[in-house]
């Protein structure tokens, strides 16, 4: 854990934490003690594409929703490609830099 500095991220589960306040302070924590964060779905997923909103909205740069075999993770990199072009030249991903690299 964070405690034991034995990783450099954490992995976001919407649905295991609770409210989305309570996810908003996670991915706070986590960078607040220099960690970094990924927004996960849940097994057994829908189409809904909130958490490639939430990961935009956030900054946090990464979403883990594995292969784009199945419906459900190509609408959520679909919802992705709609938000870079809606936002054109203002998007920022940070590549490297989000690793400090």
């Amino acid at each position: 854990g964070i405690k034991e500095g034995c990783a450099n991220a954490i992995l976001i589960k919407l649905n295991q934490i609770g409210t989305l306040t309570e996810t908003l302070q996670c991915i706070g924590h986590a960078r607040s003690n220099g960690y970094g964060a990924v927004i996960s779905h849940r097994s057994g997923e829908t189409e809904d594409t909130f958490i490639a909103d939430l990961a935009v909205a956030t900054g946090v740069g990464q979403i883990k929703t594995g292969s784009a075999s199945r419906t459900d993770r190509v609408a959520k990199y679909n919802q992705l490609i709609r938000i870079a072009e809606e936002l054109g030249d203002v998007a920022y991903y940070p590549g490297r830099e989000l690793f400090g690299l």
